[in-house]
């Protein structure tokens, strides 16, 4: 089991590369794995979703 997920059908802002972003939701965070760019996830503790 990986905690990382891989986000089918979204494509890199940085690199433009599609279906190489991975969301970390422990780390709160989103890695596209081809160029290394990272971004920070907000969660909103009432709806229980991400923003």
């Amino acid at each position: 089991m990986t905690l990382a997920h891989v986000l089918d059908g979204l494509r890199c802002a940085s690199c433009h590369t599609l279906n190489v972003l991975w969301l970390d939701p422990v780390r709160a965070l989103v890695e596209c794995r081809e160029c290394g760019q990272t971004a920070l996830t907000v969660h909103d503790i009432n709806e229980g979703r991400f923003l």
